[in-house]
């Protein structure tokens, strides 16, 4: 990121709070951060834990930045980019979180061109240091705004681009997809605990497991099949349990909750006028 970069979050919820401190741990001059949001108060508990400017309005946040972060609900966006739209220019670049909400939507609200605008979808996991971000960036992305929407999310995410026609798809996998994990970490204590361990000792040991099997996946980086291969031994235990998973069609099952998912990201922006 540029040493005078200045960035405008819009909207400090969990998410915005959380790559706003991911920036400040990774050494961005907290002065350099603005923070507004509907409930001043939030704002201002980020001000006091991390030392960000809390500015009197949106207005006011974005007046001197270079990056302008939206991260408020969908159903907010439009008012709040239309109400913005006076004090931005094609000086800023426009970071959109915003579920749901097109480019071509969010250059229309906020008058900027779309070559000024990157549309993004983090998830959760941000909030641990360990997340994943697809943006849509392309082409026509001006140069500058295209390095500045990686640099928002980098202390705290993977960061990923895809065409924007696959954010719906990124929806579904890594926006929805920690709510999956843990259903499947849930269940696999409930499983523990069936089979005599205590209850914190299942969960313990369930999240561990999760943790460390996704990481084998991305330090190793082998194909999960390799790895789930290198678990099963012929007539084995792990075995038995992976019959009982495909014989209730796990492996289905999960796939069709991407696919759902990424069907009603792509419902919500058709609805949103």
């Amino acid at each position: 990121m540029s040493d005078s970069r200045v960035i405008a979050f819009i909207g400090v919820g969990r998410m915005g709070s959380a790559l706003a401190r991911g920036l400040v741990a990774a050494g961005v001059p907290p002065e350099r951060i603005w923070a507004s949001d509907a409930d001043a108060s939030a704002a201002r508990r980020l001000a006091e834990e991390i030392g960000v400017r809390v500015p009197g309005s949106n207005r006011e946040a974005v007046g001197d930045a270079d990056t302008v972060v939206l991260a408020v609900k969908p159903q907010v966006a439009k008012s709040v980019l239309q109400d913005l739209a006076p004090a931005l220019t094609e000086r800023h670049a426009l970071v959109s979180i915003a579920a749901g909400i097109s480019s071509a939507q969010l250059a229309d609200w906020s008058g900027l061109p779309a070559r000024r605008i990157v549309r993004t979808m983090p998830n959760i996991p941000c909030l641990v240091g360990a997340g994943a971000v697809a943006m849509a960036i392309g082409p026509e992305t001006d140069a500058d705004a295209a390095e500045a929407a990686p640099a928002v999310f980098e202390a705290t995410s993977l960061v990923v681009t895809v065409d924007e026609k696959l954010i719906d798809a990124v929806t579904g996998l890594s926006g929805s997809g920690p709510a999956y994990v843990f259903l499947f970490l849930e269940a696999l204590a409930d499983g523990g605990v069936a089979a005599g361990l205590s209850r914190e000792t299942a969960q313990s040991l369930a999240a561990q497991t999760v943790l460390g099997a996704a990481k084998m996946v991305v330090d190793l980086g082998a194909h999960p099949a390799q790895l789930r291969d290198q678990v099963t031994s012929p007539g084995g235990t792990t075995v038995a349990g992976l019959g009982v998973l495909e014989e209730r069609g796990f492996r289905s099952a999960v796939i069709e909750a991407v696919q759902a998912a990424a069907r009603r990201s792509r419902e919500l922006s058709e609805a949103v006028e």
